[in-house]
């Protein structure tokens, strides 16, 4: 599988990674980094329940109708938070619950980066988010014991996360090397840690 560049990419063999990361956030439609509302720290007693899901595509919904503004989508995304009891959009004010259906965000674009000596893999989610993969924002796999198909999943932030679409997914296996001391199992490798990608074909 070839790795082409888009006309407009960033060029990630050169800069800092915090300028790959703001580059690659105003390609996927971010106006301006932006800064996240600390939704940690906001506990409202109000609740409520006003139909709001997002299903397997990413794509948002209120009572069956499809959110048609993509900025309305992104507001609401860093906003968005996962507690033991499910995922809520947080204010000071209020929380209101929303159905997933199974991740959050998705995974929309991977790139490679050398930072600090190792490979450092960036992936940005369908809201404009762009993650560094390390030992903070881990890949993870699951495989669906009905079909036997994979899922890949990073962490964005707090319990959220994003599932790759399938082209970043074939990328991101088009990176994946055996390993040392098992070379049945193919594993990807960001921020000086290693990830299992599954076994070797």
């Amino acid at each position: 599988m070839t790795n082409a560049k888009a006309p407009n990419a960033p060029d990630l063999a050169s800069g800092s990674l915090a300028d790959l990361i703001a580059t690659l956030q105003v390609e996927a439609g971010l106006e301006k980094p932006r800064s996240l509302p600390p939704v940690h720290l906001w506990n409202p007693a109000n609740c409520g329940d006003i139909g709001l899901e997002i299903r397997r595509d990413g794509s948002w919904w209120q009572n069956g109708v499809r959110f048609s503004r993509e900025k309305l989508v992104r507001l609401f995304s860093t906003i968005l938070r996962r507690d033991s009891d499910g995922y809520w959009l947080v204010t000071p004010h209020e929380k209101v619950v929303v159905k997933v259906e199974d991740a959050p965000f998705m995974g929309v674009r991977v790139d490679r980066h050398e930072s600090g000596g190792h490979q450092v893999i960036l992936v940005t989610t369908n809201v404009g988010d762009v993650v560094a993969v390390d030992g903070e924002h881990p890949i993870r796999i699951e495989t669906d014991q009905r079909t036997g198909e994979p899922s890949t999943y990073v962490r964005v932030r707090g319990g959220l996360e994003a599932r790759l679409a399938r082209p970043p997914y074939y990328e991101l296996v088009s990176w994946a090397e055996p390993d040392a001391g098992e070379p049945d199992t193919m594993s990807v490798a960001s921020s000086g840690v290693r990830f299992p990608m599954g076994r070797a074909a």
